[in-house]
């Protein structure tokens, strides 16, 4: 029996054992940062992580929790607390200006998400400019429209969108110049052959061909090690983010993190 599995078999009702979860916030926050490589100092952005607490302070990774949400249609809920509790995070002081929050397939089909996002802001006095909200490119490539109608809605109260694992499906450009997106994440299978493989770095150059020319950043995911990051600054990709840079931490020692 695999893990979730497991875990399945021990929760009597799985979809209460989460909206009680959600209620009592026995979900914790981390953040990966992401470092900017043509110049400046500090991390300007970071990406939300969300782990689910358990008994004797374990923590719970999403890969185990979240199809869980996803079958009880639940991830909603769940992205509006992240949202939530990021926004108090910002509220409450961070030297890192910017997070970046990742959108469920379930949200992108919430018409009320964008003003919900949008109250959460104007509630605790935090700057639309301060979230992003990243969409997987399989998102964008099926349903477009959903992904546009969300990408309007926090458009307007100022949030950034980037776009996530691109060149893991394909390297078509429409709907990222339909979104307008700020930032298209590399997808880690390009940016981890990078040194070893030349069709890698072809696409690579082609996104950021493109980027130059339509107007937004380059993120590459997954950076392992020093010698894939001079590649990267090299290139004149713009922004990087992996282990061989910074480990998630909780959310709450971000400031802490950003001034060593």
């Amino acid at each position: 029996m695999s893990n979730l599995a497991t875990r399945l078999a021990d929760w009597r009702d799985p979809g209460e054992r989460l909206r009680q979860a959600l209620a009592q916030d026995d979900l914790t926050l981390y953040c990966q940062p992401i470092v900017a490589l043509t110049g400046g100092s500090g991390f300007p952005m970071a990406e939300v992580l969300v782990r689910l607490r358990q008994e004797e302070a374990a923590l719970m990774p999403p890969g185990e929790f979240f199809p869980v949400f996803e079958k009880y249609g639940l991830m909603p809920e769940l992205d509006r607390w992240v949202v939530r509790h990021a926004v108090r995070h910002i509220a409450g002081g961070s030297l890192v200006p910017r997070l970046s929050i990742n959108v469920s397939s379930q949200s992108l089909a919430d018409a009320a998400f964008p003003k919900a996002i949008a109250m959460e802001l104007v509630s605790a006095g935090v700057s639309g400019s301060a979230l992003l909200f990243e969409i997987d490119e399989k998102d964008s490539l099926e349903r477009l429209e959903a992904v546009a109608q969300f990408a309007r809605g926090v458009r307007t109260v100022g949030c950034g969108l980037m776009l996530d694992g691109f060149g893991r499906q394909s390297t078509s450009f429409a709907a990222v110049k339909a979104l307008k997106v700020d930032f298209v994440k590399v997808d880690g299978s390009i940016t981890r052959k990078l040194l070893t493989d030349t069709t890698a770095e072809r696409k690579l150059r082609a996104i950021q061909e493109v980027g130059n020319a339509v107007g937004f950043k380059l993120v590459a995911e997954m950076v392992e090690d020093q010698d894939i990051l001079l590649r990267l600054k090299a290139l004149g990709v713009a922004y990087a983010q992996g282990f061989g840079i910074c480990e998630p931490h909780p959310i709450e020692k971000i400031a802490r993190a950003t001034a060593k």
